[in-house]
């Protein structure tokens, strides 16, 4: 009998990965399995455990079977076969081929390694020690899981930062008001009289700017854990890139701006709309949505709303007052209309635990993020070594991400013939 132990181990993964995503699919709706779902699921769990059983019988066969050998340069090492891939074809492949070639002093190598192999001087990837380099391909597919995962880091302006640059800096109009005098900084126009003096006037500018900042997540693998490659690749891949979106999601909404992204709670153009006179607390109400969109200088088309799932109770009540019945605020997914999202005043809600819990600012946003930009470089930098933990057995795995990201604008906006500021970032105030 053949194994192609990789090509099993993509299978196996495959099908956890497809049975894991519609799982997650039908928790989303909060309902039951229907009985072709059902079917569906447990036919693909048994296809992983057939997979994995067949590993295990191939790695069995693997230790029996005699392995031609080479000796180059003292060093015995098996002769790579003509069908040996150029690339390794997913992760769990590589940390097993670097077991091998760590754990058996170079008896295993393979050379697909060799194009992997960390500098060994001074470099800014990975630590001169002898490290490995993730093949790039599994570093996009985390980048990847990280923007799939992070709610909003697909509806911010992205920006890619170039190889020699750190910064991104662009030229802005100094504009918070609307008042004669200030619309462009200071631009104005005159009627004058025929052969009478012009009168001059002038924008003013100033400077949007972000350094890249570094976010990193490190893991340390014992060899146990890295006999089971398949399962510790999904491990790495889904629990690092939920775990990077995570934080860029909750730093595009919370992020102080030191070291870190300027979240829209800590930025200075956010509004940020009083309570009702006599309103309870710990509530939403009708009037707050109403004085939120008043406030709310974003595009509709790109309007979103950011809410607590504390407040969807809340969302569910809030209707205008018309004729005998009111019209509801808030529509369900699917809906009169099909949208894929719950509608409030007719734009998308994304529920995010990032927002604050029910009563406090911040709970709830109405927000347009093609006014936030977000830069970013290179994607997603992953390494390995042995050498850090050697004596105890461990390989430590090290993810890097270099970004930073901020609203654009300085001060919410004034508007004329107007004293109440205007802005994309909206929330509600306190209400105890």
């Amino acid at each position: 009998m053949s194994y192609d132990i990789a090509d099993l181990e993509v299978k196996a993964a495959a099908a956890l990965e497809e049975a894991r995503t519609l799982g997650e699919s039908i928790d989303k709706e909060s309902r039951a399995f229907t009985e072709d779902e059902d079917k569906k699921y447990k036919a693909l769990m048994t296809e992983n455990q057939r997979c994995l059983d067949a590993i295990e019988r191939a790695k069995e066969i693997e230790k029996r079977h005699f392995v031609p050998t080479e000796v180059s340069e003292g060093v015995e090492r098996p002769l790579i076969t003509e069908k040996t891939p150029d690339k390794f074809r997913h992760l769990g492949e590589q940390l097993q081929a670097i077991m091998r070639a760590e754990d058996s002093r170079g008896r295993e190598w393979d050379n697909r390694l060799n194009e992997t192999r960390a500098a060994t001087g001074a470099n800014e990837t990975v630590d001169s020690a002898g490290g490995f380099l993730v093949q790039t391909d599994f570093s996009a597919e985390l980048l990847k899981r990280a923007h799939e995962t992070g709610i909003l880091a697909n509806r911010v302006r992205k920006i890619p930062i170039s190889a020699n640059a750190n910064r991104f800096s662009m030229p802005t109009v100094d504009e918070s008001s609307r008042a004669d005098g200030s619309r462009w900084g200071g631009i104005r126009v005159y009627r004058t009289a025929e052969a009478g003096s012009y009168t001059a006037s002038n924008p003013a500018f100033g400077e949007f700017s972000l350094k890249l900042e570094k976010m990193t997540g490190l893991m340390y693998v014992t060899d146990e854990l890295k006999a089971d490659s398949t399962a510790l690749g999904s491990v790495m891949s889904q629990g690092f890139g939920e775990e990077f979106g995570y934080k860029i999601d909750n730093e595009i909404i919370n992020g102080s701006g030191a070291g870190q992204m300027l979240g829209i709670y800590n930025a200075p153009c956010l509004v940020s709309i009083t309570k009702e006179t006599g309103q309870a607390a710990d509530t939403i109400v009708t009037e707050n949505i109403m004085k939120m969109f008043a406030r709310f200088e974003g595009q509709r088309a790109n309007g979103v709303w950011l809410v607590n799932r504390d407040a969807i109770t809340q969302l569910m009540q809030l209707k205008l007052e018309i004729g005998t019945g009111g019209q509801l605020l808030w529509m369900p997914a699917g809906g009169l209309a099909g949208n894929e999202y719950d509608m409030l005043f007719g734009m998308p809600v994304l529920y995010l635990e990032q927002c604050q819990t029910l009563g406090d600012k911040g709970d709830i946003y109405l927000a347009d993020f093609s006014k936030y930009i977000m830069i970013e470089k290179s994607g997603m930098e992953a390494a390995s070594s042995i050498h850090v933990n050697f004596t105890s057995g461990e390989e430590v795995f090290r993810f890097t991400m270099r970004n930073n990201g901020a609203p654009i604008f300085e001060s919410a906006l004034t508007p004329a013939n107007s004293t109440d500021t205007i802005s994309p970032f909206v929330t509600l105030n306190e209400r105890a």
